[in-house]
């Protein structure tokens, strides 16, 4: 057992570090005083009481037996991402996420169309068969296998692409498969609207960022994300705008960093 609890305290200061937390922070999101939580963490605290214990494993979404009995340091950056991000089922489609799909007389899948009417009720219908039934549908020549669904943009965060779009998309199952930077349609748990930006997983938080400079990144729990679907194609009824050398020379540079990170992640 004394193995165990020096485990616990060096994967508490693991996990937190990880999210990028202090100490203060910390304890502040458990509900702990701050000399309460840095004493179990700097392994002042013998033996912590079980329901802190169950609080801390709850938060962090890693097993009783794991936060005091596993060396989570000897854990590989994937292996902890896993359970950060609620586990392989969840990220990896096999945990009830359900998608709701319609198919045509010869039992092939329609593309079904979310038109701009619809978009408010997508969030609770998303998963309702009947809901997804009611929406327009088509097919599309060309389409490579998988279930596609088309979903009206608006706002400027993705110029070039204009506003009123209608952005062509394939659904992400496992999404372990997304790469960097991938463009998608995410359907989130707290948003009536659609968002539509490049994707990066990043430990347990999806990093999303637009085409249009002027908007700035930001994060959302994996967990509070309901279903992705990958960009395939466009239309449009607006002609895009002509790139001038300066939108060039800055897309550019933008495509560098953006190099540059991807290669600082490997290293």
């Amino acid at each position: 057992m004394n193995d165990a609890k020096v485990f616990f305290h060096s994967n508490l200061k693991l996990l937190r570090t990880r999210r990028k937390y202090s100490q203060a922070q910390q304890a502040e999101l458990l509900g702990f005083t701050r000399a309460k939580y840095t004493a179990m963490e700097n392994g002042k605290t013998g033996n912590p009481p079980l329901a802190d214990l169950l609080k801390i494993a709850a938060f962090f979404k890693f097993s009783l037996d794991d936060l005091v009995k596993s060396d989570l340091t000897q854990w590989s950056d994937f292996e902890l991402r896993e359970r950060e991000t609620g586990g392989f089922e969840y990220v990896s489609g096999k945990k009830l996420r359900l998608l709701a799909v319609t198919v045509n007389a010869e039992n092939k899948e329609n593309l079904e169309y979310v038109p701009v009417k619809a978009k408010a009720g997508y969030l609770a219908g998303h998963a309702d068969p009947d809901f997804i039934a009611a929406l327009p549908k088509f097919t599309l020549p060309n389409l490579p296998g998988g279930t596609f669904r088309m979903f009206p943009i608006t706002g400027d965060s993705m110029l070039p692409l204009p506003s009123g779009s209608e952005v062509i998309c394939r659904y992400v199952e496992d999404w372990r498969e997304i790469k960097p930077q991938t463009p998608c349609i995410l359907i989130l748990n707290d948003a009536q609207d659609f968002v539509f930006k490049f994707v990066t997983m990043e430990e347990h938080l999806f990093l999303l960022e637009s085409l249009n400079p002027e908007f700035k990144p930001y994060t959302v729990e994996i967990p509070d994300v309901l279903e992705v679907w990958q960009f395939h194609s466009y239309q449009s009824k607006k002609m895009p705008e002509p790139t001038s050398d300066i939108k060039q020379v800055q897309t550019l540079i933008n495509e560098i960093r953006n190099d540059v990170k991807y290669l600082k992640g490997k290293i």
